[in-house]
């Protein structure tokens, strides 16, 4: 049977999805016993050197970046680092599930942001969906209740920081290459914690964590290739909702292997967020339909 684009992009959305959540799971099992940036940096490395051997035999890591373009890069490895420093710092104390499910407010924050920061259109159906998103969030994170932590609020952070790196990440050019972004999200992740690395301390590697590690590093990679692959052979609106698979994964993993299990309020919380995600992706794809209406003045694309 031949699957349409649509399909096939869908499949990869959520096998990608399955690999990052994979690549969280086994970055939370290592950190158990191996110091946070240890753990960041070995994963670093390792990424760096597997996107680079990507990229040099694909011929698109370079590194002859615009002026404008170093700013913007610049902006995204804070987002990149600050995002990954805050989210596995939350995911060592919290439930695999709950995470996921706050990182599932990320596509309404950042059209959020996107509306209030870069004056992009936001029409009063999205924002009513953006703010019930949020509700959905409240319900996962229930702050001023016994189940509010610092850890719930770090996640939050983690968001913050993801939607300055997205955000980011909108104003390069398209000359700027998505592996050379990706080479150097990760060179700049292992960097830093190669940094934090004489304060945080040093543990001998056991076989079974440095399997994890390489098991992180190569989902992770695997993830960034069936992203990029969703995004092209299908429409994107149809595509895009396919990254809140996350949850899903995210619940399975997390009581399979760490036998934790997210109470209602948490799962109602989650798929609140989802359910307003979806619509929004559901209006802006109606929204852009609109504009792309023929007139009769010809439009000059970019």
């Amino acid at each position: 049977m031949t699957l349409s684009d649509n399909a096939r992009g869908s499949l990869w959305m959520g096998i990608a999805m399955g690999a990052f959540t994979l690549n969280d799971a086994c970055m939370k099992a290592v950190t158990e016993t191996m110091p946070l940036y240890q753990a960041m940096f070995l994963r670093g490395v390792l990424t760096t050197v597997l996107i680079a051997a990507i990229g040099i035999r694909a011929g698109t890591l370079r590194f002859d970046w615009a002026p404008s373009d170093r700013f913007w890069m610049a902006l995204r490895t804070v987002g990149e680092v600050g995002g990954t420093v805050t989210f596995l710092t939350a995911l060592r104390h919290m439930p695999l599930a709950n995470l996921s499910a706050i990182l599932q407010s990320l596509p309404l924050a950042v059209t959020l942001a996107a509306a209030l920061l870069m004056r992009e259109a936001v029409g009063w159906r999205r924002l009513v969906a953006i703010l019930v998103g949020f509700g959905g969030v409240l319900l996962i994170v229930r702050p001023g209740t016994e189940g509010f932590d610092r850890w719930s609020l770090l996640g939050l952070v983690s968001v913050a920081f993801v939607v300055l790196r997205d955000l980011s990440t909108r104003r390069m050019s398209s000359d700027l290459t998505s592996v050379t972004v990706a080479f150097s999200a990760a060179a700049s992740v292992a960097v830093t914690a190669l940094a934090v690395l004489p304060f945080s301390g040093w543990a001998p590697v056991r076989g079974a964590e440095m399997g994890l590690i390489a098991g992180a590093s190569a989902f992770l990679v695997a993830g960034y290739i069936l992203i990029v692959m969703a995004m092209r052979v299908g429409d994107i609106a149809l595509v895009a909702p396919f990254r809140y698979t996350s949850l899903i994964f995210a619940v399975v993993l997390g009581w399979a292997i760490f036998g934790q299990f997210p109470d209602a309020f948490t799962l109602l919380g989650g798929a609140i967020v989802i359910a307003t995600g979806i619509y929004t992706f559901h209006r802006e794809r109606v929204r852009g339909q609109k504009l792309a209406q023929p007139v009769k003045a010809p439009l000059r694309l970019r």
